[in-house]
Formats: structure tokens, sequence, C-alpha cells
């Protein structure tokens, strides 16, 4: 029995190793690097084009509770994220290079699953398929899926941020804090007066975009919503957003300044940070002219400038079950973010939870539908339900898990209590996984 995957990014490997560590043999089709989309530049799987960081580690975050019942069900990217964490605060953030290299390796290694140096341009017929092309699916192969699930694309646009150096940072200019004292004094904070912040943020709705393609629309996904696009929503609205000061107390003054930019480590020796929140569609010139006036940054050094790229998705509602499976065709699965899962720990998710059900299809089982009170239902559900006339992507929340039977007005208490009753079930699906 084999399975061909299509797509070496966190879902794909995902699914692969789930499937490898049932006893399946898996063909898993990864283009680069004989071709790159315009995000991608690692030779390496599960590259990270974004941010570095795979959100709150904490249970009473629901990301934080989706990356606990991962580690649970034996997640092969949690062990490599774990393995490379960076320091962030009460968040998880890995070194990039490290995390990408850590998987290849454990995925190449791996007698189980033969890794193909090739593009896919056709989906496979009558054989067992995983798709997990991402949200920068190749066009020839997104012709073939658009034929295949009979339904145009959705689509909108995600941004990466940019990286500085850390030794081109005026260190004189800013601190090092965590917002509330939360965890170490893991991000460096580039305070901003009134003056200061409103004279960039005039220079910021004002600089020069990069031309979306003549037949490209654009629709912004509001959790990675390009810095610009947010400013023009009003002056003050960068303040409530990636700038807000509360909890950021300046040393120097004793008060919190009016604005904050925070930079968060991006590589485990500490030599690269990016700039948090500010992923943008500004042109690269334009990037260093208006990012340079940002206190401590005046002589920064970019060793990536932010892009922006279109990402597509399927109407997932209407063509999937809770297995992450075709209603149209049994044997075709789809995972990761072209499912409208959005985020990292999201796609790789959903790439474990479809390459199990893979395996039971495989073994003449059941399908495994995880339940709506644990994370992974709650996406796994939203993904697949018929209900939903307008679906866009959505991140793991506490919306999307089963409420409790009591009511408890503190929302920390709740989301804990939430997340600890979500363990316990994965636990015993986890349980009953290994002893079948």
């Amino acid at each position: 029995m084999t399975v061909t995957i299509i797509g070496g990014g966190l879902a794909g490997c995902e699914a692969a190793w789930q499937l490898a560590k049932r006893g399946i043999s898996v063909k898993l089709y990864e283009m680069k690097p004989e071709k790159y989309s315009d995000a991608h530049h690692s030779p390496d799987l599960a590259e990270l084009v974004c941010s570095n960081s795979l959100r709150s580690d904490q249970l009473e975050n629901a990301v934080g509770l989706l990356k606990q019942e991962m580690r649970i069900m034996g997640s092969l990217i949690m062990a490599c994220a774990d393995a490379t964490r960076v320091p962030a605060g009460g968040a998880l953030a890995v070194d990039r290079n490290k995390f990408s290299r850590m998987v290849t390796e454990k995925v190449t290694s791996n007698e189980r699953i033969e890794v193909i140096h090739e593009e896919i341009k056709e989906i496979p017929q009558d054989e067992y398929v995983i798709i997990a092309s991402g949200p920068l699916t190749s066009e020839t192969l997104s012709q073939t899926i658009n034929a295949f699930v009979g339904d145009d694309y959705l689509y909108f646009y995600d941004a990466a941020a940019p990286i500085v150096t850390y030794e081109s940072i005026d260190k004189d200019k800013v601190y090092k804090a965590s917002r509330y004292g939360k965890g170490d004094d893991d991000y460096i904070n580039c305070p901003m007066n009134q003056q200061e912040y409103e004279r960039f943020w005039n220079e910021l709705v004002n600089g020069e975009i990069a031309e979306l393609k003549c037949f490209e629309k654009e629709i912004v996904f509001e959790g990675c919503m390009p810095v610009e696009t947010m400013a023009k929503r009003g002056k003050q609205t960068l303040l409530f957003g990636p700038l807000k000061p509360v909890g950021l107390v300046d040393p120097k003054t004793g008060q919190e300044p009016y604005a904050v930019i925070q930079l968060r480590q991006d590589n485990n020796e500490a030599t690269l940070y990016n700039i948090v929140g500010f992923q943008t569609h500004l042109k690269w010139g334009e990037q260093k002219r208006v990012f340079q006036m940002i206190p401590g940054l005046e002589n920064a050094e970019f060793m990536r400038y932010g892009v922006m790229h279109r990402n597509t998705f399927i109407n997932s509602p209407r063509l999937l079950n809770a297995a992450y499976q075709t209603n149209k065709n049994k044997k075709v699965f789809f995972a990761g973010q072209i499912t409208g899962v959005e985020g990292y720990i999201e796609s790789a998710s959903s790439g474990l939870v479809a390459g199990i059900n893979m395996a039971r299809l495989l073994y003449g089982k059941e399908m495994l539908i995880f339940p709506k009170e644990t994370a992974h239902g709650g996406l796994s559900h939203y993904i697949s339900d018929s209900s939903i006339s307008s679906f866009q992507p959505m991140n793991i929340n506490f919306g999307l898990i089963a409420s409790l039977n009591e009511r408890i007005r503190n929302k920390k208490e709740k989301n804990t209590k939430i997340a600890q009753r979500a363990i316990s079930i994965i636990e015993a699906i986890a349980n009953d996984e290994n002893n079948e």
C-alpha cells in the first residue's frame, strides 16, 4: 500500500509521518528545488515563509491547546519545533532554518517515505492521494484541482514581515521587555512618541506598494493583514494592533510610550530579528525608507524584505468531511492551508488528521472524527460545516470548540477547563490509536 502526498510543507510532512509510523509507504512529492514559488527560498521541507513564531504555547490559548494535542498524538512538526525553539516569552518561536532542516532529516531518513523532487501537474488517477500543495499551489496543479473540485477557488493575500540584523539595531534607543512582564524580556521594543508616530504613520499610508497582477483582486485575511492596509483604516488603528504600547513600560522613563514596535528573535543565534506584525506589500525601497524611520532602526540592515503573495484555498465545506476526505472521491484527501485552516500549527494539525485517516481507510477502519470538544475537532468540523455559506480561512480559537456545560465568567479559568477536557479526550484517542 502506497500513498502519494503532493507538497512537502508542514501539512504534507506531518501526514507522511503519521502514515509511515502506521506502516504505510509514502511517496512525498515536493517541487523544490526544481521549482520555487514566489515566497519560497529554501530547498528544505517544511519551510516557514512568514513569521518564525508558532504563536502562544499557553493552554488557555486555543493554539497552545492545539499544540499540546498534537504532542500527545505524536506530531513530527511539534517534536521538531520544541527541539529548535528560541526565546519568545509565552510563545513558541523556532529557528526557522534549524526547524526545516530537522524536519527534512527526519522525513528523508524514514525508510517508508520516499521524497521525490518533482512538480506534480495532475492528480494521480485511482490512487490514494493527499493534496497538501499549500496556499501557493503551482498554476498547472491549481487548474487540475479546480477541475477536480468543480468549484472556483477562493483566495486572499498573505504577507511576510521583514527581518533585520541584531547588530544593526541602535541599542541606545530600544529596550528589552515582554508585554506585562510575561516570560523573559525576549522582545526588543522600539518606542515612539506621538510626533514620531504621526510622521511614521503618514509615510506608511502614503508609501508606494507593489502592483498586483491585472487579474488579481486584493482580498486580505484579517489575521495576516499588511501593516499599511491596517494603518489606512485610521490614524489610531495601529495603536490597538502591532504598535500597541500597553504593558511595555520603558525603563528609561518609567512610562508606556505612545507607540511601540516590537522585534522578535528569528534564529537561535539571536543575530536576526523580525518586525512583529509588519507584514507588508510596500515595495522594497519603500520598506527601507519607511521602516528606517522607526527609532532604533535608522541604520537597520534588512536581511529579508516583506513580500506579499497570493494564498489559494478551496471551498472546503462543500468538498470535504471532517476527516479532510473529499466527498467526491474517498481516496483523495486535502490537508494544509489549501483547506482553509490558517496558520502553521493549524496546517500541520490538518496533515496529522488527514494522515491518520488515510491510514485508517487503507486498513478498512472507520474514519477518526475528532470531537468538537477538542481543538483538532473544532478545526475539522469548521472546514466541513456545510451550513457555512461564505467560507473564509480561520485560525483555531475557542469559538470553534464546544463550550462547557457550566457557566464560568473568568475567561482564563473557562479556557483552562476547556483545555483540560480536550487533553483528556485526546489522551484517550491516542491511547486507542496506539493499542489498535
